[in-house]
């Protein structure tokens, strides 16, 4: 990440711009303000700003529109969608549409400086996000997103819906730390009827099945009374 990363955050809510603008200048970002999706395109080309963070309910052009039209143009700038709770399948859309990450109304400013920073980490200039990939890779582990199938070693692993998605949600946000909290939100549903125990149990099962040990992970990584950051390297496979 630059020093001095360029953010175009793009969101037709002056309370929200007039707040956030100086919290991400104060965060060590440059800040440019746009009020809706077309002006986010006129921006993002004219500016190339570092990262959009984009409000999906605009006039005009919603976010989601701009996302579009912005990966249409080969333009793989990262984006961070601000959105209304809504349907997980609404969400995978978009991050399958593009999307470098996704982030909930209301949501904490520093939650999403956290957010704004490991997606430049990751980012791959010029190229699609990890979200975007049909086919992740970290050594000998393999998930094939559009089969909902992984594979250790080439061979298949078994594993139950909910510890898939784990472990795709992890891959797609490598070398993060990702609280219980926002992985029972990803995986399960911001109203699902179960506890952050789901998390752990989930967790426990893809450790037993990549033959990962807790107490010196390959994979991954506990943070005590945080989360889990998944520690290897991961890459995009044709």
């Amino acid at each position: 990440m630059t020093e001095k990363a360029h953010i175009l955050l793009v969101d037709d809510e002056a309370a929200i711009t007039d707040n956030l603008a100086p919290f991400l200048t104060r965060a060590g970002f440059t800040v440019t303000v746009a009020v809706n999706g077309a002006e986010a395109l006129q921006q993002a080309a004219a500016l190339q700003p570092d990262l959009l963070v984009m409000d999906v309910l605009m006039p005009k052009m919603d976010g989601r529109e701009a996302l579009r039209q912005l990966r249409h143009e080969d333009n793989w700038t990262p984006i961070i969608l601000l959105t209304q709770v809504g349907e997980s399948m609404e969400r995978a859309m978009a991050l399958e549409e593009g999307a470098d990450d996704y982030l909930n109304k209301p949501f904490d400013p520093h939650e999403l400086v956290a957010r704004i920073r490991a997606v430049l980490r990751r980012a791959r200039p010029g190229h699609p996000p990890l979200a975007a990939a049909w086919k992740l890779a970290s050594g000998p582990l393999t998930l094939d997103r559009r089969a909902r199938r992984a594979y250790l070693n080439n061979e298949e692993l078994t594993l139950t819906p909910k510890a898939l998605a784990l472990l795709e949600y992890l891959l797609t946000h490598p070398d993060e730390l990702v609280s219980r909290d926002r992985l029972l939100d990803a995986v399960w549903g911001w109203d699902y009827p179960v506890g952050t125990r789901a998390v752990d149990a989930r967790v426990a099962e893809l450790r037993r099945a990549l033959q990962d040990d807790s107490a010196d992970p390959r994979y991954i990584e506990t943070v005590p009374g945080q989360g889990y950051r998944f520690a290897a390297p991961v890459e995009v496979r044709p």
